[in-house]
């Protein structure tokens, strides 16, 4: 990954893909609104520092609990006691099927002979994953808001 693909202060500060965000930001939003550049950063910043937020308060969840290893029942217990209760079951659900679609592809690839995907297949999935997102997203609703796979991520 080239430095200018993700967005810190400094090599110190842990980031995230600027390409995957913006593809993330531009597909949440509707197709004729634009997002200026220091604006994508700017959203980009407060995802890393809510990760950081949530990443934290699990630790002291984890500590309170005596366990050495962060589950993902300390990053519900964190979610709640940051204020953000309302999407526990959201995220939980959205664990579920993470937790179903793994075991489903560890199946798949001890059955296949643990042949890889082609680019295609990756790119159809990966689409489909973010349809999916998207209508946990919007509430149940599904919409077709995604830019084609050529199309450039950059405005």
């Amino acid at each position: 990954m080239e430095p200018m693909d993700i967005v810190a202060k400094s090599k110190e500060d842990a980031s995230l893909p600027k390409a995957t965000m913006t593809k993330i930001i531009k597909e949440m939003l509707p197709p004729d609104v634009r997002v200026a550049r220091d604006t994508q950063d700017l959203l980009i910043e407060c995802c890393v520092e809510f990760i950081n937020l949530v990443s934290s308060e699990s630790n002291e969840v984890c500590n309170r609990e005596e366990r050495r290893t962060i589950a993902p029942e300390h990053v519900l217990k964190a979610l709640g006691v940051l204020g953000f209760g309302e999407y526990i079951e959201e995220v939980y659900a959205a664990y579920e099927q993470h937790k179903m679609e793994t075991v489903d592809s560890i199946k798949g690839a001890k059955w296949s002979g643990g042949a890889e995907m082609t680019e295609e297949q990756a790119l159809a999935e990966q689409q489909r994953m973010f349809a999916e997102a998207r209508a946990r997203m919007n509430g149940g609703t599904i919409t077709s808001n995604q830019p084609d796979a050529d199309q450039s991520l950059e405005s």
